[in-house]
């Protein structure tokens, strides 16, 4: 029992592919979405540093790292199956943990399970580093809905991601950089043209009003 079968889950990543089921125009692999998420973590605590906060940067690498790595288990799920209700939900996600502990067991060398354990469980949580995580995941998936929907993609699956993305983000408006991002960052985004934005940019604003009403 060594560390081989990690490793070689690291290829299995690059060939899960997600929002499986949907046309799109750029494929994305969960390997992938890894590497971006780890680096949108990355710019989200350097922004958080620089409004006084304390990072622990080993933490957050991990966490965003390793936050889908246990996906080589059962893949990635197609986006309104696994949001269709919370029961559905609670069960996909108490599978994925029995297959990662049974994995750990099997195939992480005793002296390093805890390691693993830490690293390959939920990552989201009640700290700042769990916030940075949760957080990186949704924009990671606003960015890969928005490719879609400036490249006119008629499945509306990306337009309902990218608002769903943003109304998950708004949820940390208490970090710094969650300002920092729809202050500077998200407007240059949605500064490009692109066929039907005016329509999208409607959505996006009726969207948020609801949010406000219902808070």
């Amino acid at each position: 029992m060594g560390l081989n079968e990690y490793l070689l889950g690291l290829n299995n990543l690059e060939k899960i592919i997600r929002a499986p089921g949907f046309f799109k125009h750029t494929e994305h692999t969960v390997a992938a979405h890894s590497f971006r998420v780890a680096s949108i973590a990355q710019v989200l605590g350097d922004i958080e540093e620089a409004n006084g906060q304390a990072i622990d940067w080993k933490l957050l690498y991990e966490k965003s790292l390793n936050h889908d790595y246990t996906e080589r288990f059962i893949g990635d799920i197609k986006t309104p199956v696994k949001y269709a209700n919370k029961e559905l939900r609670g069960m996909l996600h108490t599978v994925e943990e029995k297959m990662t502990d049974e994995f750990i067991n099997q195939e992480i060398p005793e002296e390093f399970q805890e390691i693993y354990r830490r690293r390959l469980f939920e990552g989201k949580d009640d700290t700042i580093e769990g916030e940075l995580l949760a957080i990186a995941d949704k924009v990671d998936l606003l960015y890969e809905s928005f490719d879609e929907i400036s490249k006119n993609n008629p499945e509306k699956v990306y337009r309902e991601m990218f608002i769903e993305s943003i109304l998950t983000i708004k949820e940390f408006d208490h970090r710094p950089s969650v300002n920092y991002f729809f202050d500077f960052i998200f407007p240059e985004l949605l500064n490009q043209e692109f066929f039907g934005k005016e329509e999208f940019l409607a959505d996006i604003s009726a969207a948020l009003q609801r949010k406000k009403r219902t808070n």
